[in-house]
């Protein structure tokens, strides 16, 4: 089994590490029993939800945005902003050993599609025409994305963040 080094919450809801985890793997059947068929369409097959439908579009509470799949901590909501896109957009991760990048060349575009640093869940891509401190918009799929709010991070850690 492989690890990847990641960071994760602790028990008392600090973001900590990063630690080396293994990876999760799982089968199609697998993730088709565990996500609903809109997540899985998206989340493992590369799809993407129609713009102005994420559940998680206007959300404005404070908190995190965590892997549909596997539960990493990807994006922080102080980093969301309305890019006007008809997706979630994020200025920058969480931590960036939690997201993974790589070229996408699907119908003839140019992009750099963003994953789940630990499963390979398919989150959406980065652009680089975001907003200060970093010009990135992470333009990321709701249904990719599982919301904790900020009074609820404990319940998001890792057994083994110390």
């Amino acid at each position: 089994m492989s690890h990847v080094p990641v960071k994760v919450f602790n028990r008392q809801g600090q973001l900590v590490g990063p630690f080396d985890l293994p990876r999760v793997e799982k089968s199609d059947a697998e993730w088709q029993q565990q996500l609903t068929p809109e997540q899985f369409a998206i989340a493992r097959a590369h799809g993407t939800e129609r713009p102005f439908c994420g559940t998680l579009l206007d959300n404005q509470q404070a908190g995190v945005y965590a892997c549909i799949c596997c539960g990493l901590p990807l994006f922080a909501s102080n980093a969301k902003f309305d890019s006007g896109t008809g997706w979630p957009s994020f200025f920058q991760p969480i931590a960036d050993e939690n997201v993974a990048v790589k070229p996408d060349h699907s119908y003839g575009m140019r992009r750099v599609e963003i994953l789940c640093a630990r499963c390979d869940c398919h989150l959406g891509h980065v652009f680089p025409d975001g907003p200060r401190p970093t010009g990135q918009r992470h333009c990321v799929n709701s249904e990719s994305l599982a919301f904790t709010g900020v009074d609820e991070l404990a319940s998001l850690a890792d057994p083994l963040a110390r």
